[in-house]
């Protein structure tokens, strides 16, 4: 689908043409044994290419007409066949012509996924998939559940929010979950590169929107659910609906195991979606866990618990803060468990694990107080941070937060809510406001205003951390949430770079002077 798309945003233009396209397969081979309706026209046209953008479409292209929320991509048939396209996939009838294909399917995203897993020759069968779900710390355990397995020339890939790690190389991310076109590209660049393991963030969205539709996964993790993406689900349980497909088959491929966590009212829930050919490996604090945690200590150093699990019981040592944080290491290593690697020598490798791009990352130019940026960009999250934080705080806790805009409205109060209740001095601000204006968002955030003398709303995102630096002294902590890794902040459909951490370090190097005063 041609799409509006951020003007400055580089990470849109990611092309693997080169990686796996360069023969071209006969356009009949390609075609899924069901769910298509009509064709028109088909020919011994070879495709070089899938595509849903058609300001991408090269000659050779087969282009996939996808209705979105904003736009729909049969309104871009015509454009997409003057730039070459040998063929169009949709849900309605296209006339086929002189050396241009036409094909009716019931669902244009479920297809692009089985054409794009036929197109690059079923990577998924060649390498064992971990698929990570859930509100937050999908990242995190992600990262560590890559980081646990990984060795000396044995890569493994990763797909998530921050990069996309291909074994061989690394490009930006632009969507958590991929478009299955993307999406099987880079699995079958992972396994040219000599992968045998790869492990994936999955979103509502990518499920819902049919991207893994039939990806085969070896190992599913649900983390938790809490509330996000409301907007686009409309409710809780149809957001828990989106999760359970990639556990119960709906999605079209049951995973060999599945690891849930015990300490999340949904996923006891999921636990009685999973039919009885799955395995399941639970973790958390509930008695029942396989993998548990309890004698749990936490400091502004890590964290320290005794973990209980099938191979036995063992000491772990953590350089991860917060208790939130020895959920994603209990759910890493029950992953790793289920992927064939002993506990001892995850144990062994934890450790030296040095955290996530944006997730609890400090900025440090030598002043007396703490400054860190963090991802958290919903209520849960938010209160997770600001509950650890305030633990290890000696002096004043102040947050800088804002709640991204066409986005989730219902979160905003609860966010300032929780800001107001859990920092000494909270800054409204904006974060990604995409093309709602600053004032509704504003006027949604007041709403959970509970004290006025513990929040000042402040347009500019760097006016607003410039203003907590400056209220900072000896033994505060100042926390950045909302945008953690990004390096833009994308307004009125264009990505204006902005990176907290940056930004943090230049003004506190500005200010060095004043606390050298002191």
């Amino acid at each position: 689908m041609h799409q509006a798309s951020l003007k400055n945003d580089s990470k849109a233009k990611i092309d693997l043409s080169q990686d796996n396209r360069a023969n071209g397969i006969p356009l009949a081979d390609l075609l899924p044994k069901n769910g298509v309706q009509v064709t028109h026209g088909l020919d011994g046209s070879l495709v070089f290419d899938l595509v849903t953008d058609s300001r991408r479409v090269v000659p050779g292209s087969l282009f996939f007409a996808l209705e979105g929320l904003r736009e729909d991509g049969n309104d871009f048939i015509e454009d997409a066949i003057k730039r070459g396209a040998i063929g169009v996939v949709s849900n309605r009838s296209y006339p086929a012509g002189d050396g241009f294909s036409s094909i009716q399917v019931n669902d244009p995203r479920q297809a692009l996924a089985k054409f794009s897993r036929r197109f690059h020759s079923f990577p998924d069968r060649e390498l064992a998939l971990v698929g990570v779900t859930g509100t937050n710390g999908k990242t995190t355990v992600s990262t560590l559940v890559k980081f646990l397995l990984q060795r000396e020339n044995q890569p493994v890939g990763m797909i998530g929010t921050v990069r996309y790690e291909l074994g061989d190389r690394a490009l930006p991310s632009f969507k958590t979950t991929p478009e299955s076109a993307d999406l099987y590209a880079m699995l079958r660049s992972m396994q040219s590169a000599g992968c045998a393991e790869a492990v994936m963030e999955v979103s509502s969205h990518g499920i819902d929107q049919e991207r893994v539709n039939g990806l085969n996964l070896a190992v599913t993790a649900f983390l938790n659910l809490t509330q996000d993406h409301l907007d686009y689900h409309g409710s809780m349980e149809d957001y828990f609906r989106a999760k359970c497909k990639i556990f119960n088959g709906s999605n079209g491929s049951l995973p060999s195991v599945g690891v849930i966590n015990a300490d999340c009212a949904w996923g006891r829930r999921l636990l009685e979606e999973i039919p009885p050919q799955v395995r399941v490996m639970t973790f958390g604090e509930a008695l029942d866990a396989d993998f548990r945690a309890r004698e749990i200590n936490l400091s502004q150093n890590g964290t320290e618990f005794l973990l209980e699990c099938p191979e036995g019981e063992f000491a772990v040592s953590s350089p991860l803060l917060g208790r939130y944080n020895t959920s994603n290491v209990l759910a890493a290593f029950a992953i790793a468990s289920a992927m064939g690697q002993p506990v001892k020598q995850s144990l062994a490798i934890l450790p030296s694990f040095q955290g996530v791009d944006g997730r609890m990352q400090e900025v440090n130019e030598g002043q007396p107080y703490k400054v860190l940026v963090d991802y958290a960009h919903t209520p849960d999250a938010l209160g997770n941070a600001l509950q650890m934080l305030r633990e290890f705080t000696p002096g004043r806790l102040q947050v800088v937060f804002g709640c991204g805009g066409d986005r989730d409205r219902g979160k905003r109060l609860q966010m300032t809510e929780i800001a107001c209740g859990m920092a000494d001095l909270a800054w409204a601000t904006a974060d990604n406001p995409r093309t709602e204006k600053q004032d509704r968002i504003f006027r949604d955030m007041r709403k959970g205003v509970s004290d006025p003398e513990k929040i000042q709303f402040v347009r500019d995102r760097r006016s607003a951390i410039s203003k907590a630096l400056d209220r900072a002294d000896d033994g505060d902590c100042v926390l950045i949430a909302g945008k953690g890794h990004e390096t833009f902040q994308e307004i009125n459909r264009t990505a204006h770079p902005f990176d907290d951490r940056v930004v943090a370090s230049e003004l506190l190097r500005n200010k060095r002077a004043d606390w050298e005063k002191c």
